[in-house]
This record gives structure tokens, sequence and C-alpha cells, in this order.
């Protein structure tokens, strides 16, 4: 039943290997077509006869088409024993009837190719595109070309790959690439010359690749072309339409700023994909600056910014030019705050690659690029998201320490080396290394104000505007965590004001948050629930997974936590934790009543990340382990918090607040009243 069709050029059919069948004279291919069109429905044995002899049939016809069935038959299950019914082409009542999934016929495949594709956003629909043009051998049944029976779905099928080549340089438009559509439009209107759009699209195609003269030349000749066709009425109207457009446009582009950056940015990315050579390594410098800005753009931006760093530090590396890759991995200092990695495994990757270029750089390399390097390291480990390589080792360091170490020691380095060159740049990029790596204990929201605030005046001072939001951020987060409220309320403020001015949305994620969090504060999670349930809807589509999964239960342990009950396990039932699930499941695992279960689930419990929310976790896990007596990970988690106690549990993240860390830690007291007090290093499975 491996068979596949073929009616995208001449009717054909291959086994399951991928070669070719024999299907024997043109009659059989033309009852094989037939057959294939009718889509698995019956085909009486008459209607057979009256399409394959369209004037008169010869008296034998009927016994003709039962020998070509029995041929076909062979030739599609040349294995099959003698006298046992066909799987493939069956007899059915008065007729027969090929049975095939769509994803055996060539022209089905190419439909639902093409239904993916008008669905999907540019970027993905351009791949879908290419794989359904590319199912194309020829003509739709191109051995049968005057065949009335397949005249209708001959139109059908070419009106579809016509339109098919026009929406794929639609979306390749869309994506920029718009030189690589302007080949493929030249033939499509030579042969085509007919389609309007046609014509439209490659003049916008040559107008984006900084040719406005060429295209309103296309336009000319789409015009001439049209005319000397026919058409109907109406027809031309898009192409008048767009020269007019495009003759506005070049007359009001001086005086419109914003036209003029467009025209500009046109002409000068044409001119250098046609002046750079295509391998040439000035391409890998260009676009690791064109990534860096992408990533601030917005949540498309980001991820494709996330999505072609990883292959762009590839690229550089099988260069064989050490500091050429180190260039390339340390010129991407975009801002980072937000709670886990979007994409843990690519995190690591990339700091992986940043700890081998350090040691093929060597002690002797460049100090400002290797600060840069141990700045990548110290960024992408953050949390518990482990980078798991060794760094070459400073002066009096080990050669081997666990990875946390690692990455803590790489931010400190590349902090004092920035100050010793005096790099302002440089040294807002450590600072962000350091703020990712100031979580090795509860309570260090003093701390990481007194990061935000340094890289606050860094940026000032030195016009740096993406680390200025960086540092508002910081400082944000961590009075939020002080309960500085006031102050925390000037940041967010500032921080819209930046964002509006630079163009950077992904910032004002942040402080929707915050306002969400401070409205919970000042009247009460109830107050803040339509506040959350926006920012929630919000973060789904910002383009930060690490940011967006789970949030959603943390949002509704707000009131749990800020009380002194367990939750109803019934309202987390349709919410997914996410990346936060070992830490919330005991605590929902007690609420049902699945004691001996919660036990043991906190027994193996893992300890929470260093990250933005490991007290909030602690905070959970203590009330779990309260509720089902499980005093090893209730002393834990108490001696963890201890030095959190003047802090908002969770608020240090700018999200969510528990309410203050002394209420749980007095609670955490009162579970362990009877119990002596082990010391903080007792086992507990954490």
């Amino acid at each position: 039943m491996d068979v596949t069709f073929g009616l995208l050029g001449p009717v054909a059919a291959w086994g399951g290997d991928g070669a070719p069948l024999p299907l024997g004279a043109p009659r059989h291919r033309e009852v094989l077509g037939r057959l294939l069109l009718a889509r698995g429905r019956v085909v009486p044995v008459g209607r057979l006869v009256e399409d394959l002899w369209e004037d008169e049939p010869p008296a034998a016809a009927v016994g003709a088409v039962r020998t070509f069935v029995a041929a076909l038959r062979r030739a599609l299950e040349p294995g099959r024993p003698p006298r046992q019914p066909s799987r493939l082409l069956v007899t059915d009542g008065p007729g027969y009837r090929l049975r095939a999934d769509r994803e055996a016929v060539d022209a089905w495949r190419f439909e639902d190719t093409l239904a993916r594709a008008a669905e999907a956003a540019p970027h993905t629909a351009v791949p879908l595109w290419n794989e359904a043009l590319g199912i194309w051998r020829g003509p739709v049944l191109a051995d049968f070309p005057a065949a009335a029976w397949a005249a209708a779905e001959q139109a059908r099928l070419r009106s579809l790959r016509l339109d098919a080549v026009e929406r794929r340089a639609d979306a390749l438009l869309a994506i920029g690439a718009a030189r690589d559509a302007v080949a493929d439009l030249r033939a499509h209107v030579a042969d085509h010359p007919g389609r309007e759009d046609g014509w439209v699209l490659l003049a916008t195609a040559l107008d984006r690749a900084g040719r406005r003269g060429e295209a309103l030349d296309v336009l000319a000749r789409g015009r001439d072309a049209l005319l000397a066709a026919g058409g109907r009425p109406g027809h031309g109207g898009a192409l008048a339409r767009a020269a007019a457009e495009l003759r506005s446009s070049t007359a009001e582009t001086a005086a419109d700023p914003a036209g003029m950056a467009d025209s500009v940015w046109g002409r000068a990315t044409a001119s250098y994909d046609r002046s750079v050579p295509a391998r040439s390594r000035a391409r890998l410098h260009a676009t690791a600056g064109l990534l860096r800005d992408l990533a601030v753009t917005g949540a498309d931006g980001l991820e494709e910014a996330r999505r072609h760093r990883g292959d762009l530090v590839a690229a550089a590396e099988t260069t064989g030019d050490p500091e050429l890759a180190a260039r390339i991995i340390g010129s991407y200092d975009v801002p980072a705050v937000w709670t886990r990695a979007d994409d843990p495994a690519g995190a690591g990757e990339l700091s992986r690659a940043a700890a081998r270029a350090a040691a093929r750089l060597g002690p002797d390399g460049p100090s400002a690029l290797r600060a840069r390097l141990l700045s990548v390291v110290a960024v992408e480990s953050r949390g518990d998201a482990a980078a798991d390589a060794p760094l070459p080792p400073a002066a009096g360091a080990p050669v081997t320490e666990p990875w946390r170490l690692r990455a803590e020691r790489a931010a400190e380095e590349a902090v004092r080396i920035a100050r010793r060159l005096g790099d302002p740049s440089l040294l807002a990029f450590a600072l962000n290394g350091a703020f990712m790596q100031s979580f090795t204990r509860c309570g260090s929201a003093a701390e990481r104000d007194a990061i935000g605030a340094e890289l606050t005046r860094l940026a000032v001072d030195h016009q740096i505007p993406g680390h200025e939001v960086l540092g508002r951020i910081v400082r944000l987060q961590a009075l939020s965590g002080l309960g500085s409220f006031p102050e925390a309320d000037a940041e967010a403020d500032a921080i819209d004001r930046l964002a509006r001015r630079n163009e950077r949305p992904l910032a004002t994620v942040f402080t929707a948050w915050y306002r969400a969090l401070r409205t919970g504060e000042t009247d009460g999670p109830s107050a803040a629930r339509g506040r959350y349930a926006h920012v929630l809807a919000r973060t789904a589509g910002s383009g930060m997974p690490g940011l967006a999964r789970g949030a959603a239960v943390l949002v509704a342990l707000i009131p749990v936590m800020r009380g002194d009950g367990l939750p109803d396990a019934d309202d987390f039932a349709h919410l997914d934790p996410g990346p936060y699930r070992p830490w919330v499941d005991p605590l929902l695992l007690a609420a049902s009543g699945a004691v001996d279960e919660a036990r043991r689930t906190l027994a193996t419990v893992p300890r929470p990340p260093h990250d933005l929310l490991q007290e909030a976790l602690w905070c959970v896990l203590a009330r779990a382990a309260a509720a089902v007596g499980h005093a090893p990970v209730l002393r834990r988690a108490r001696d963890e918090l201890a030095s959190a106690e003047a802090e908002l549990a969770g608020a240090g993240s700018g999200l969510i607040s528990f309410g203050p860390i002394a209420r749980h830690l007095e609670a955490a007291d009162v579970a362990l009243e009877g119990h002596d007090r082990p010391s903080a290093g007792s086992p507990g499975g954490t």
C-alpha cells in the first residue's frame, strides 16, 4: 500500500522504494488518471468508456477497460498473489474505485500544503509555498492535455499553482526578501502576462530592492500586456494604483522622514547585497549587528533573533578564526532580565560557545573580548540552566568547579576587566551578567538595586538607552521586593517613557506586570484580577516563552499564598505549571488530600532555581511541607528564607507578590513547634 501517484506532470506511480512502476500503454495511464481525479469515488465502467472514447466507442470497449484495469492492478501490486482481491484498485458496484490516502497523491499533497501555507505567518509560509511548488513535475496530466474529462481539474490546479507563485512572492516581500522574489516573478509574468497581480508584485519587489525606476517600467509593461490580452472590465486598476503610489512615494519621500528612512533602507540593503560577496566575513559582522537590533523591536523580532543567533555563531565557529568567532559571539549584548531562559538549550549552547571561544583566545587574548565572552557566559547561565562548559582558568582559579560558581566568577571577572578598561558599553554588558548571577541566596534585592542603580547611571551618562531600560527594570524589581513602591512607581513611569522614545515595546510588558502586582499590594488580589488577565494575554504573544510559561499558575497562587490555607485543586486543573511544576505539584497534591504522594514528592524535590522567583517558590514548598508534616523540607525552606525576612515573597520578580516573607517564616515556625531545629545543612531531599 506504499504506492504514490502523480498527476502534476505525466500520470505516474511509484513503489515504496521510490522506483517508477511500469503502468503500460497510454490507455492504462489514462484509466489511472481518471480514477485519481474521482478522489476515491466509484467511476462506473460506462463512464470510463465515455471518457476514454469521446467519439463512438468500439463494441469491445467495456472488455478493453477491464483489461486495462487488470493490467494496472498487476503494475500497482506486483507481489499480490493470484486470485487475491486488489487492495488499491477495487471493484465497487458498477465500476472501479482507487483507494489512496491524501499523502499518496501529489495533487492532494499540493493542496494540503497550500492550505497550511495560507494559514502560516510569512516566515513559516515561505518554505511551505516552496514545498508546494516543488511538488510539480510539469502540466497537470501532461500526457492527456486535450482530454475533456481532465479539463476542469487541469484548469483548477493550474490556477492554484499560479496563485501559489504569487502568494509565495507576497510572503517573501513580507519578510524583507524582495530580491529573492524578483527572478521568479520575472519568469512568472513572462509566462503569464495576463496576471495583473504578478506584475504588481514584481514592481513592488523591485521597488523594495531599491530599483524604483525598474519598478515603474514594469508597471508600464504590465499595463501594455493587459491591454494586448483584452481583459475584463476593471482589469489594470491594480497596476494603475501601484504606479500612482510609487510616483507619489517618490515625490513625498523628501518631505517624509519615515518614508525617506524606508527608501534609504531599501536602497542600502540592496546595494549591500550586490556589493558584499556572499561568503564574506563582513556579512557575519553585519548580521550580528542586525540580530542585536532586531531582538529589541518586539515579539517577532525577538523570536527571529533568537532563532538565527545560534546559526550565526555556528557559522562564525566554522571559519576557524578564533578571534572572529569570539567577536561574533560577544557582540550580542542585548539586555536580559526575564525570569527564565526563553530557550534553555540554546542558552546553554551559546554559553558553551562563549567558553570555547575564550579558551581558544587564551589568557593573552584581547581583554575586552574576553570580558564580552565572560559576560555572555554569565547572562546565558541564568537560574539553574547549566552552562556545563569549563571556562579558561583565571589567575588562581581551579580548573574545574560547579557550573554556577563558574558563571558567578565569569561575571565578576568581566566586571573587573570592564572597570579597568573604562569601557562604558562593556561595563553595561558585564553588569547585566552580574545581575543574572546575583541570586546566590535569597534576600539579595538590595544588592540588585545597587547593580540597577549603577547600570542606570552609567547608561544615562554615556547614552546607552537599551541598558538604561535594563537598569531601571532591575531597580523596579528590586524595589518591589523591598516594598519601596513609590520609588518603584517612578522607575515604571521612566521605563514607559524610554520605551516609547526608543521603540522598546517589550519593556512595557514588565511595567504592565509591575502595575498588576502594585494593584494587588494596594487593593488586594481581587482588585488585580483584571490587570493580571490582561497582562497574561499580552505576555503570551510577547515572544518571551521563558516569562510566559507557567505564569498563569503563579498568578493563581497569589490569593492562596497571601492567605493561610491550601488551594482548591480544581481551580488549578486547567492550568499548566510549566517549569514551576516541581515546586507547585506538592502543594496541589496536599490540597487534593494525597498526603503520602505529596510527602514522596517533597522528599525528592529540587532546590528552586537561583533566580527572581526563588523566594516565592521556597514559600510554596514551605506551605506544602507544613500541610503534610514534612519537617526536613520545612526547616530547609525556613533557613533559606531567613535572609530575606525583610522582603516580599516573589515581588523581587516584578511579577507577583505572596506577601511579607516574615509572615511565611512565622507560619513555618508555628508548624515546626515540637521539632528540634537542625542546622541548615540537614538532609531533606533538597
